[in-house]
């Protein structure tokens, strides 16, 4: 059952406080704007529970995730759910004797460009080390590699991925491992895998560039790839922001704590966005003026900026100890969630400027008996219909005993409708699928500006291909009802 709640955001108050170096002194919010939080969906065990990952859309306009238990099994699950709610269970993890399949998934799965599903277990496979996997979008489900099966320790493929993967413009993937790699080491590992699962190690952390990298990699403009590792790095146990090329060169940019009292912040569990300016952004889970955790900016050549510390108001209102990373959206703004924190010390959904003006704009447990869900552990994904869809750990209208089986739920911020691209960068003459919410009787696609060739497949989705001309830059859609814009720019490669 859905439910409903409507709020305004304002003005918070607060008191003056210090602002230390780094840090964009601006706590704002937006004018009185109406805003509309939906739960969509309450997990009651049997079809999963403890959902820890964020939601993907996929070409069909459904949502898909997973969550860390419950199922047939109770070792996890694989759905999808529509943008109104209606949830399918796709797969049960352990279905398999001894697990080998794959269980306690911990991310959120990717589609590839055929259409697949790809994701990552943190437990199960042949040695309980986890896996990587394939899934139909109708639940058929390919184990393609079993971590540490061949070697076994220290298992130089890595252990227990907790991160999902990013298809990068060559069609292969690249996640990392939470442990794992060299032989006198166990700090984990970047690696590459083809969609038919031949696996290659590209790095094995040593401490000092940084360790137990928990969050996944965005791909860049360049075309190199970036992370954080939770911990490592030249401060300490801190954590880093580091540089990875396609072959395996890793450079770290910036190890955190590199300021007194650590107001620069540290531990960052999540990855890097990308920003439309080049730079990247970030959450760390604690550090910051109030050790409650920060969001900051990072240029690619590794200068850092603190946008924002979080518990900056009394009771922490605002939210404190973000998990999760970050999601641009179609206003050029910053949204994700704090795991605890709010008016209720149950975690927030907020929004942040790349200046660093700051709003909260929900707070969970405010609905009677915690049934819009509490304890947000991961991040935000816009849909193309301009609204946000998130998960939480715990709430909902079951498994109250045990603090509620988790959620599904949506923000409406007043966002209007855009189209996704998949991949977001190609050669001139490769097919693009974009995505939409309604684009039957589209009469147009361009490139930057450059016309191009397409094809209405669906309601939700059109394919074109990259036109002779094309310079990165926006997509552009034209429907009966208007012109759909993508969220951000779709590189061209040489």
């Amino acid at each position: 059952m859905k439910q409903v709640f409507t709020a305004f955001v304002g003005e918070p108050k607060q008191g003056k406080r210090a602002c230390p170096v780094f840090m964009l002194c601006a706590l704002t919010t937006a004018s009185l704007s109406a805003q509309t939080f939906t739960t969509l969906f309450s997990f009651d065990g049997g079809d999963g529970t403890v959902p820890y990952a964020a939601l993907f859309q996929g070409t069909d306009g459904n949502f898909y995730g997973t969550t860390a238990s419950g199922g047939a099994n109770n070792a996890g699950t694989v759905f999808k759910m529509s943008p109104s709610g209606a949830h399918m269970t796709l797969y049960s993890f352990c279905s398999q004797s001894g697990c080998v399949d794959g269980q306690v998934p911990k991310a959120a799965v990717v589609q590839g460009t055929g259409g697949n599903f790809y994701g990552t277990t943190s437990r199960g496979g042949d040695i309980d080390e986890g896996t990587l996997f394939k899934i139909t979008p109708a639940g058929t489900l390919t184990m393609l590699h079993s971590f540490c099966a061949q070697v076994f320790y220290p298992c130089p493929d890595g252990t227990k991925p907790q991160a999902g993967l990013v298809q990068a413009a060559n069609g292969d993937f690249y996640g990392t491992a939470v442990f794992g790699g060299a032989v006198d080491t166990n700090f984990g590992t970047v690696f590459q895998i083809t969609p038919t699962g031949t696996l290659t190690t590209l790095f094995m952390f040593d401490i000092t560039d940084g360790a137990e990298p928990h969050a996944g990699l965005v791909q860049a403009t360049n075309g190199y790839f970036y992370g954080t590792t939770f911990t490592g790095g030249a401060n300490g146990d801190f954590g880093t922001v580091f540089q990875i090329t396609p072959s395996g060169a890793l450079t770290t940019l910036y190890s955190f704590c590199a300021q007194s009292g650590c107001t620069d912040g540290e531990l960052p569990y999540a990855g890097l966005v990308q920003g439309t300016d080049g730079n990247f952004y970030g959450t760390t889970y604690q550090g910051g003026a109030s050790n409650s955790g920060t969001v900051f900016k990072i240029t690619p050549a590794g200068t850092p900026t603190t946008l924002y510390s979080f518990c900056s108001q009394s009771g922490c209102t605002d939210g404190k100890l973000p998990y999760a990373g970050l999601v641009f959206a179609t206003d050029g703004k910053l949204y994700g969630t704090t795991y605890q924190g709010g008016a209720n010390n149950s975690g927030t959904v907020f929004q942040i400027a790349p200046t660093g003006a700051f709003t909260t704009l929900y707070s969970f447990c405010s609905q009677s008996g915690c049934t819009d869900g509490r304890l947000p552990y991961a991040g935000l994904v816009q849909g193309t219909d301009g609204k946000l869809y998130g998960t939480t750990k715990q709430g909902g209208t079951h498994c109250a005993p045990e603090g509620g089986c988790g959620t599904i739920f949506s923000l409406s911020v007043g966002l209007g409708p855009f189209v996704k691209t998949l991949p977001q960068s190609g050669q001139v003459g490769k097919v693009i699928e974009n995505l939409g919410t309604d684009l039957t009787g589209a009469t147009g696609v361009t490139f930057n500006g450059t016309p191009a060739t397409f094809t209405v497949d669906a309601r939700t989705e059109i394919t074109a291909t990259v036109p002779t001309g094309a310079t990165t830059g926006g997509i552009q859609v034209t429907t009966p009802d208007g012109t759909l814009r993508s969220a951000g720019p779709f590189v061209v490669q040489p």
